[in-house]
């Protein structure tokens, strides 16, 4: 669908991701931090069968163009529920069925199932960003008027961006995620420096119970990575959706199958041999990288070894991020694990409009204290952080 909005601009409202050329939608995507909303892991999500309206993620993404030039677009889909998008809204839409307003659909703004900051509008450089910022929002409102949808919610934002959209009225939610941050670490054991000597023994005793059991941990990065990996990625993938997480088998066989000839060059696993047996992998962790940003992913293993999900989770991928030179380290969802391995917890803000007035005024009066309740939980966990007295001030 195509709507004439100002002389020079038009506006298309795309099903699919794969009806943009490519080199278009990359030129947008590919200056920013987040490789998640780059053309081939949006579009794979689809054609895999992931996203899509039959599991509830319909794809409406919005495009600005100028005469047949792409300038700007917003990866957007309707969501008739809230499975897999990792800010739990639930209490938002049970207030809005004590009020008698409808809470679903929706439209979001995310990358589906993908919890790591960066979310934004793509916009092409040297455009008027705050012309065409004006012109997205209101398109979106009246999109969200004709299809009675409830409201329009931004996930995971880029935390630059969250100032612009405050201005045309959309409210932040705080919440936090588990990041590790490279401190100018040169080595592991500059790493294993701020901790105090009890985690310090404990992270030492961790890794050394991997050894014992006879494996051998190894990172393969891009073109590295063989061909039949890939599948087994699914397989690992889903032992642990199975065994731990019901209901949140969002990714199919085949978005993990296509990622080898469309994306490798992302794709970083931390890999677990038996030492008897390197032909196949007994554990694995899937990650991705863009430039000095690192993201953990998906982790499983066949069988359970004391200590492996630590190894291949979180020590050997710091350990590579450091000779990376790679400055953030994202491990994913989830957190029980996370801060007593060096990951605090970091402010990040969804950003929601809802349009019907109760709900609105709702949104807006309590906002600041969900907020402050927030903050006191993010400074409550980093005071408990193990590290060494003299980096706890510089850590919090």
């Amino acid at each position: 669908m195509v709507e004439q909005f100002k002389p020079q601009y038009s506006i298309a409202w795309i099903e699919k991701i794969a009806e943009i050329p490519k080199a278009e939608w990359d030129f947008l995507a590919e200056p920013l931090k987040t490789p998640f909303l780059e053309w081939e892991w949006l579009n794979n999500l689809e054609t895999s069968g992931s996203a899509t309206a039959r599991t509830g993620w319909q794809p409406v993404h919005l495009t600005v163009w100028r005469n047949r030039s792409l300038i700007a677009a917003a990866p957007l889909y309707i969501k008739g529920h809230s499975y897999g998008e990792f800010v739990f809204d639930h209490q938002w839409a049970d207030l809005s069925h004590r009020l008698g307003v409808r809470y679903y659909p929706k439209l979001l703004g995310m990358t589906p199932f993908t919890p790591a900051v960066g979310y934004r509008f793509l916009i092409a450089p040297g455009e008027n960003e705050a012309e065409i910022t004006e012109m997205m929002v209101a398109e979106i409102d009246r999109f969200c008027d004709r299809n009675r949808l409830s409201g329009c919610n931004f996930l995971f934002v880029d935390p630059d961006w969250r100032a612009v959209m405050e201005r045309y009225g959309f409210s932040s939610w705080l919440h936090y995620s588990y990041i590790w941050i490279n401190r100018g670490f040169q080595t592991f054991d500059d790493y294993l420096a701020v901790f105090n000597a009890n985690q310090r023994r404990n992270i030492k005793r961790e890794r050394k119970a991997v050894v014992n059991a006879n494996l051998q941990v190894k990172t393969l990065v891009g073109e590295e990575i063989p061909h039949h990996l890939f599948p087994l990625i699914y397989r690992f993938y889903s032992s642990t959706c199975d065994k731990f997480y019901w209901g949140s088998k969002y990714l199919t066989r085949q978005f993990f199958e296509q990622l080898y000839p469309c994306y490798r060059h992302r794709v970083v696993l931390i890999t677990a041999y038996r030492e008897d047996d390197d032909s196949r992998p007994v554990g694995l962790s899937f990650c991705l990288r863009k430039g000095e940003n690192f993201y953990g992913r998906y982790w499983g293993c066949f069988q359970e070894y004391d200590c492996l999900h630590f190894e291949a989770c979180y020590y050997k991928p710091i350990e590579w991020a450091i000779s990376q030179g790679i400055q953030m380290f994202d491990p994913g969802a989830g957190g029980s694990h996370k801060k007593r391995r060096g990951f605090p917890a970091t402010p990040n803000y969804s950003l929601h409009r809802f349009y019907d007035p109760r709900m609105s005024n709702l949104l807006r009066h309590y906002i600041s204290e969900i907020n402050a309740m927030e903050r006191e939980e993010i400074d409550a966990i980093n005071q408990d952080l193990p590290f060494s007295k003299r980096e706890i001030k510089f850590q919090i």
